[in-house]
């Protein structure tokens, strides 16, 4: 029997459609069809919904998340994956980019051959979340470190980072099988922009970020074909009119995306709205860089194997930032509300943009016949309602 979703609108990753009727069968979209005003078609089958006054968008890609619910994506087992995958796709997340930190060589490539084992088998993730039809995955990794400057390194450890050798990252690219689909890369060390080609060929988008560099730098990695800024203002060099350095070039550059964690604490809602205004609704992503105690309250957790205290939503390691505990749902609310962005506009921004540039627009982002059944329903202030997976509600909550 076919399932039935309706709402007052469908926002699918192109277009907005009113009084909405989604057909789901075998955790598939089956049909997509606009009813009346009350939802109805004439298709038989239980029906979820109607989501009154609310909108049905795709699920979450979360391109930049270290973990959640107690785990870190490092320790690369089926119970960590699973663990944090039921937890983001309570929050509308429905497929993620794995993101690792700077550690010591030999703990990256154990992380990525299991990271990598377990993008290829997801059947072990299900099998230790016990809950097949309502988990997130993750589909790529992202490696944060250790290719970053010394200068802006954050909380990533200083020992740990390594020059842009391409035959350390051949070893990383081996080790992931392929799977490494986004690097972190300050585009200041020497030989950066050979590295960045060297990456990029091998089918690695690579991120600006975690760096002290120039402006000219920055448009040296860029011409040789970076994509993107990590997490835009954390970690940069300041803005200066007369050496713009890299946080200019990521606002101004039309060329490259730029990631931001709104939150708050990361960055000012003014902020939020100078970067809304420089990328706009084609270049803007919206992040979580969310660590372990996501989802967990207050206390000491863990970001790639170093402890980090948490009070009051801010997770701060040796008097530095080191990630934060945001969910991407809490990032649309807040970015609407910073912002003022129409809602279909702000919904690119976890959906179709971070899949646009990770390269999986064949596979999330939006939604479409034949597509899985990933959705989540939101109210016209970006407040989730309604995460969905496989067209089963994972969980629900109050549209006030």
């Amino acid at each position: 029997m076919r399932t039935k979703i309706t709402a007052s609108s469908l926002w699918d990753g192109e277009r907005l459609l009113a009084n909405p009727v989604i057909e789901i069968e075998d955790g598939q979209i089956a049909s997509i069809a606009s009813g009346d005003a009350d939802g109805k078609s004439a298709s038989a089958g239980s029906g979820v919904g109607p989501f009154a006054g609310a909108t049905i968008a795709p699920a979450f890609f979360d391109v930049h998340i270290h973990g959640a619910a107690s785990h870190d994506v490092m320790e690369a087992t089926p119970e960590a994956l699973g663990t944090i995958g039921r937890f983001l796709a309570t929050r509308g997340t429905g497929s993620y980019l794995a993101t690792t930190m700077t550690a010591p060589l030999d703990a990256t490539l154990r992380s990525l051959e299991g990271l990598a084992d377990l993008i290829e088998h997801p059947e072990k993730i299900e099998k230790s979340a016990k809950a097949a039809h309502q988990t997130a995955f993750p589909i790529g990794i992202h490696l944060e470190g250790p290719f970053v400057s010394a200068a802006k390194c954050g909380v990533q450890p200083k020992e740990y980072l390594q020059p842009t050798d391409p035959a350390i990252f051949d070893r990383f690219y081996e080790a992931a099988k392929g799977h490494i689909r986004l690097m972190t890369v300050a585009p200041e060390l020497e030989g950066a922009a050979e590295f960045v080609r060297h990456a990029t060929a091998r089918g690695v988008r690579v991120s600006l970020g975690h760096s002290d560099a120039t402006a000219e730098q920055t448009y040296a990695a860029i011409e040789a074909g970076a994509a993107s800024g990590t997490h835009t203002f954390n970690a940069m060099r300041a803005l200066n009119h007369r050496e713009p350095g890299i946080l200019g070039v990521v606002l101004t550059c039309d060329k490259i995306y730029a990631e931001l964690i709104c939150d708050g604490i990361h960055s000012r809602p003014e902020m939020a709205k100078l970067w809304w205004r420089a990328k706009g609704a084609e270049r803007a992503i919206l992040i979580t860089d969310a660590m372990s105690a996501a989802g967990m309250p207050d206390g000491e957790y863990h970001l790639g194997g170093f402890p980090v205290q948490v009070a009051n939503g801010r997770a701060m390691a040796r008097g530095v930032l080191a990630g934060s505990v945001l969910t991407l749902d809490r990032a649309l609310a807040n970015f609407v509300e910073f912002t003022d962005a129409p809602l279909e506009r702000a919904l690119r921004l976890l959906t179709v943009n971070p899949a646009t540039m990770a390269g999986f627009a064949d596979r999330v982002g939006k939604l479409a016949v034949g597509r899985e059944a990933n959705m989540v329903v939101v109210n016209e202030r970006g407040k989730l309602i309604a995460a969905i997976r496989n067209g089963e509600t994972v969980a629900s909550y109050s549209a006030a």
